[in-house]
């Protein structure tokens, strides 16, 4: 159901937490092409935004709300999205796009039976010097791929119980996001060929991450997850290509060095991109449901090894 006019698309919130604030209320109201017309929490009210209690209330009372970005934890997205696009609305699912790889599957299914719009988001794919590592990548036969993403689970998600709970991954969050970037610089199959999950004794998802994988191409690539980095924060992706070139890209995609020459640095700005792709998904009537990162989260906890690690303590 494609949006033919040249009005603004009206869009609701589900989820008015930390990062609907953050970043997609912004986003939203920077695009002309967009509208916020209200958002819903049981409990959140930011300034500035029109709050319900729950997504049936706020769409009673705004049925003009065409879309909806979906910002819940993952444990309750599929639900919540599912009834969004059975009520003929566009669906935006903050990352990850659901607690597992079926819940995910099952909605771009749905989606497409309604013929209505749905992203995956993966805002890291965003990120500005991203485009310019997959081009450096596809001109080069590469040797290895070390992925180093490090960051406190206590600065990015106070008191959130969700993230180490069933479905809510752990450290698997935030790496889920060099993930996205992965899959989309190296242009083939990712597989898991080894990983090692260090779950807290009281949790139950991981806090750390040591991954061994391989692309379909041969290309061998290891990945670092900490949940409990202090200071610096790490969101790098280190390329070494088979003729000695090397890449480097830091800051979660905002800095690109080659050969230890900095040749790009720009200010993060994934989510005003994210909704741009949105609005032309919605105009064009198509979806973007790519679960290739997911994918390789529900390996590692497949085969991944239990290693216990000390209680976590908030």
């Amino acid at each position: 159901m494609a949006n033919s006019t040249n009005k603004p698309v009206k869009i609701g919130l589900v989820g008015l937490g930390k990062i609907a604030v953050d970043q997609h209320i912004p986003a939203i109201r920077a695009n002309p092409n967009l509208e916020l017309v209200a958002g819903c929490s049981p409990h959140a009210r930011p300034e500035g935004v029109v709050g319900y209690s729950d997504m049936q209330a706020m769409l009673a009372a705004h049925p003009e709300i065409e879309a909806l970005a979906i910002c819940t934890p993952p444990q309750v997205r599929h639900r919540i999205a599912k009834e969004a696009l059975a009520a003929g609305r566009h669906v935006f699912l903050e990352k990850p796009p659901a607690a597992t790889l079926g819940e995910a599957e099952a909605l771009r299914d749905f989606a497409a039976e309604r013929g209505v719009t749905l992203l995956a988001s993966w805002h890291s794919r965003f990120a500005p010097a991203v485009g310019a590592t997959r081009d450096w990548i596809a001109q080069r036969a590469l040797k290895s791929i070390h992925v180093v993403w490090k960051e406190n689970v206590r600065q990015w998600h106070p008191g959130q119980a969700w993230i180490f709970a069933p479905g809510g991954m752990g450290v698997f969050d935030p790496g889920i996001n060099a993930l996205s970037i992965l899959t989309r610089i190296v242009g083939d199959t990712v597989v898991v060929k080894k990983a090692d999950l260090h779950i807290p004794v009281n949790c139950d998802a991981p806090i750390e991450v040591g991954m061994d994988m391989v692309t379909e191409g041969g290309v061998p690539v290891r990945a670092d997850f900490d949940f409990l980095q202090e200071n610096l924060q790490t969101w790098s992706i280190f390329v070494e290509a088979e003729d000695g070139g090397k890449l480097a890209l830091s800051m979660g995609g905002t800095i690109l060095e080659i050969d230890g020459k900095p040749v790009m640095q720009e200010p993060e700005r994934e989510y005003p991109g994210l909704y741009a792709h949105f609005h032309e998904l919605i105009a064009s009537g198509a979806s973007d449901a790519d679960f290739s990162p997911l994918r390789i989260v529900a390996d590692a906890f497949m085969l991944g090894k239990r290693i216990a690690a000390p209680a976590y303590v908030e």
